[in-house]
């Protein structure tokens, strides 16, 4: 076992008494140490519930002959963190994560762990260090959160999209103080990852997908039994990984991650699963490039539109029968591979059999897609030569292709502002700029502007560029992860304003109207703004992040 090089021979006598001091028995040291690598904090919502799974775990691992070792990582809520300074930290979060798991795995050498995640930076931050522990592995998330309740009787659920377009909505005289307030005390209901397919049910899924986790991972309800059900699944199915010698990457590898991409461009997932999985292949070993992306968006039909891109939410994709009926119908055109193992101790195609779609509001059959391409495109051009990133699928049809006068900013900020006075018109681009992993530092999300644009009713009108991220949330002609970004010289640090932005989804491409010898002129008098931050982790993760088309990752 692992575990022997900290608890076998003489020599390892004083480690013996140190693990004794916890309680453990002379017959449990003989046994397989199983790392528990638990996200919980009361704090987030998604997370608030997780100390019941982790006991769930730990009491599954020892019903099957293992000792478990429970252990905490620290989760950001990106809701909470939303538009202000907290927000630098949401992505930077992600490597603190993944060195946790690492060193904690590494000092402790476990056989095998099951991670408990949830929300959005947890989940990649914990596979990235389980690609580097290369154990035993299985994950088991918290579960979606239940949507809120209409604001009006056959009206649409709500969400917490809902409230931060309800902001922007009641600003301009659309929505009461007294309904504004309604929908703050209805639209999250309770514990889970927030209820539509947003980063958090996105990355979730995609554990799912990758065959890293159990099915139904990605979308039981964080409130319903069987999610308590799947954990106790989770500890049996990791002490049978042990025996089989099943590690995470003979699970996650460039077969299943293809299959992950395909899941994601049916469903719709969040634009951040870009990011994600970029540095989790980097930390697999098995590195992929932005153009990996449109080769699969390009055969592969999107199924799904769930919020923002539609009405339907988490638990309407659990009750249609969740991914394994997503992947039922992508295999119908051979767009799986069906062969690959799972943690299930079977292969995709043996978990998948049987399943079938259920409610086909939530889920469409393959040959009826709300589209033959996926949910997610990468955009190229002279103001993003190392790409962007866009999420169609949320995306009006009458905004695929735009083209407007710049409106140019160098922080979420002062573009909100002037969103909220009036100063955006139809036709603008907003740009934001400066809010890349190194400019932000940290890579805000920009679900303020694009809630404000929304809630102001200028999503079909009006589209927003950024260096920056968007929220799964954020819906409209939103592209952001534009590489290189302005802080390291990238070209949309040359925008002036008024400047004419070409935007072409359907073919993948963004154009600034200006020619090379004027960016090369402006390039030749650019004086680089001060960094935003001189101080902490945050001024060290500036000088040591990649590019968003790399992934974000630390070198």
């Amino acid at each position: 076992m692992r575990s022997d090089t900290m608890k076998k021979g003489l020599e390892r006598a004083p480690h013996r008494a140190l693990m004794r001091a916890t309680g453990i028995t002379t017959e449990e040291i003989k046994r397989p140490f199983i790392g528990v690598c638990n996200s919980y904090t009361n704090i987030v919502p998604g997370h608030c519930h997780l100390k019941k799974v982790g006991e769930i775990i730990c009491d599954a691992i020892r019903e099957a002959g293992g000792v478990p070792y429970e252990f905490n990582t620290i989760a950001v809520c990106d809701g909470i963190a939303m538009g202000h300074k907290g927000m630098k930290y949401s992505l930077a979060s992600r490597e603190i994560i993944a060195d946790s798991v690492e060193t904690m795995g590494t000092a402790h050498p476990f056989d095998a762990m099951i991670c408990i995640p949830n929300c959005d930076k947890v989940v990649p931050g914990m596979l990235m260090g389980a690609m580097r522990l290369n154990i035993p592995t299985i994950f088991a998330s918290g579960g979606p959160m239940r949507a809120g309740k209409p604001q009006t009787p056959g009206g649409p659920d709500t969400d917490l999209i809902s409230i931060f377009e309800g902001v922007a909505a009641n600003r301009i005289g659309k929505l009461s103080d007294e309904g504004l307030e309604e929908l703050e005390c209805t639209a999250c209901p309770g514990p889970g990852s927030c209820s539509g397919m947003f980063t958090a049910n996105s990355m979730n899924c995609l554990c799912e997908a990758l065959g890293i986790a159990l099915p139904g991972n990605g979308t039981i309800p964080a409130v319903y039994s069987k999610r308590l059900q799947l954990a106790k699944h989770a500890g049996m199915a990791i002490m049978d990984m042990v025996k089989k010698g099943i590690t995470a990457r003979q699970i996650i590898n460039e077969r299943s991650i293809r299959n992950a991409l395909t899941c994601d461009m049916a469903l719709g997932c969040s634009t951040n699963t870009v990011l994600h999985l970029l540095a989790i292949a980097y930390e697999a070993g098995v590195p992929i490039d932005l153009k990996l992306f449109n080769e699969i968006s390009a055969k592969t039909p999107n199924l799904c539109h769930l919020a923002p891109a539609g009405p339907t939410h988490m638990p309407d994709l659990y009750a249609a029968g969740g991914i394994p009926a997503v992947q039922a119908e992508l295999a119908k055109k051979g767009l799986l591979d069906l062969d690959v193992p799972t943690v299930t101790g079977k292969t995709l195609g043996e978990n998948i059999k049987g399943a079938h779609i259920l409610n086909e509001k939530a889920i469409r059959p393959i040959d009826n897609p709300y589209s033959q391409t996926g949910g997610l495109q990468i955009l190229w051009g002279n103001i993003a030569p190392d790409g962007c990133v866009v999420k169609r699928s949320a995306v009006a049809p009458e905004m695929q292709q735009h083209s407007g006068p710049a409106r140019v900013f160098n922080s979420e900020e002062t573009a909100i502002a002037a969103i909220y006075a009036g100063q955006i018109v139809p036709g603008d681009v907003v740009v934001i700029r400066y809010e890349g992993p190194k400019g932000g530092p940290g890579m805000r999300e920009m679900l303020n502007p694009t809630s404000a644009l929304a809630g102001m009713k200028l999503d079909k009108t009006v589209a927003l560029i950024t260096d920056g991220r968007f929220s799964g949330a954020s819906r409209g002609a939103a592209i952001g992860h534009v590489s290189p970004e302005a802080a390291s010289g990238g070209p949309i640090g040359l925008i002036e304003e008024g400047d004419i932005i070409n935007i072409d989804i359907p073919n993948a491409k963004i154009t600034l109207e200006v020619s090379d010898e004027v960016l090369a002129e402006r390039k030749a008098k650019y004086v680089a703004p001060e960094p935003n931050i001189k101080t902490g982790w945050l001024s060290r993760y500036a000088r040591m992040v990649t590019s968003a088309n790399l992934g974000a990752v630390l070198k």
